[in-house]
């Protein structure tokens, strides 16, 4: 009797494009292991993500505002399912290979640092300028993650983690898709916690370019997404419409200005960066203090490659909490 994963796959051969990438071509993982009969490869991908631990925690990682006070801000988690559900919605309509884009766009951050791009930049300095939070996600999903075994991914999946942003551009149309997806997601996400905030109205947005995208936060989305399908359907590659691709970089310097660069919103992140740094030098010093899994690598990969691991996947409350455990006299954190 044909098992699911096999009607799955004859399915997709039978409906999706002839640009898609079918899961059976697949170049497979590091590691061939017995497929499972009920999902697909790329399905599985996906699972093996959302059960890993570097996905829960991304609920307790920073996206643009430093542990802000309002339980309706995004973090890096809640960015992580907008950009999987927009790379679905586009997936989806281009006939492509709706499971390999989703599990690419679940797992492109998923190396991402604490306090959002200022502990990528304390890593930069203090670990090595090729640290990135694209690569970082790499290492997590094909040598961190699983106690240090890693997720054992599917090639596809890795190349669409590792070229969602950038210059850079996936093998797959479905990993092209994540690039977009990924920038639809934040600058409209961040435009309404900005809002939230009080740094930002949308009479603020220039007339023109709401007139060209949308005054809401869903037509924006509508009207970016839309851009994506139209120029894309039953094409080699994956593209935006000239008028709102324009407006919408557009829209993404406004909020560099506005706020991305905003003294009100990185108030704080002077003093991330300094805490981070702080327990950098602090674990390069000590990294017997570390967690087992970190430690046990330094003989192969050294010290610093080890410790800078071991910060990028704190989640913002522990590495506070770390920085207090061994900076801040107990009497002062209210424990005597």
């Amino acid at each position: 009797m044909e098992c699911v994963r096999e009607r799955l796959l004859r399915r997709e051969r039978q409906t999706l494009s002839k640009y898609a990438f079918l899961t059976s071509a697949t170049r497979g993982r590091e590691h061939p292991c017995e497929p499972c009969q009920n999902r697909t490869d790329f399905q599985r991908d996906r699972d093996r993500i959302i059960h890993s631990q570097a996905f829960r925690r991304l609920a307790h990682k920073t996206q643009v505002f430093l542990a802000p006070m309002g339980d309706h801000y995004r973090t890096r988690l809640t960015h992580t399912l907008e950009v999987a559900q927009i790379a679905r919605i586009i997936a989806r309509a281009l006939f492509l290979n709706e499971d390999l884009a989703e599990a690419g766009a679940l797992g492109h951050d998923l190396g991402h640092t604490p306090f959002g791009h200022a502990g990528e930049a304390v890593l930069q300095q203090c670990y090595s300028p090729d640290f990135t939070h694209y690569k970082q996600s790499v290492r997590v999903v094909e040598t961190l993650e699983n106690d240090g075994k890693g997720l054992n991914l599917t090639w596809e999946v890795r190349d669409a983690i590792a070229n969602h942003t950038g210059d850079m551009e996936a093998s797959t149309l479905e990993g092209c898709i994540i690039k977009y997806a990924d920038r639809i997601a934040y600058i409209n996400h961040d435009i309404d916690d900005a809002c939230r905030a009080g740094i930002l109205t949308i009479e603020d947005i220039p007339k023109e370019l709401r007139k060209t995208l949308g005054e809401t936060h869903s037509e924006r989305i509508n009207t970016m997404v839309t851009a994506v399908i139209e120029a894309s359907f039953d094409k080699p590659r994956i593209s935006m419409t000239p008028d709102i691709k324009e407006a919408t970089e557009e829209l993404r310097q406004f909020m560099f200005r506005s706020v991305y660069l905003n003294p009100e919103a990185k108030r704080e992140e002077g003093k991330a960066k300094a805490m981070l740094e702080q327990l950098f030098v602090y674990y390069v010093k000590n990294p017997e203090r570390m967690p087992e899994q970190y430690v046990r690598g330094i003989d192969k990969e050294g010290v610093e490659r080890c410790v800078a691991d071991f910060i990028s996947g704190m989640t913002d409350r522990y590495a506070i909490e770390k920085f207090k455990e061994l900076f801040v006299p107990e009497v002062w954190r209210g424990k005597l």
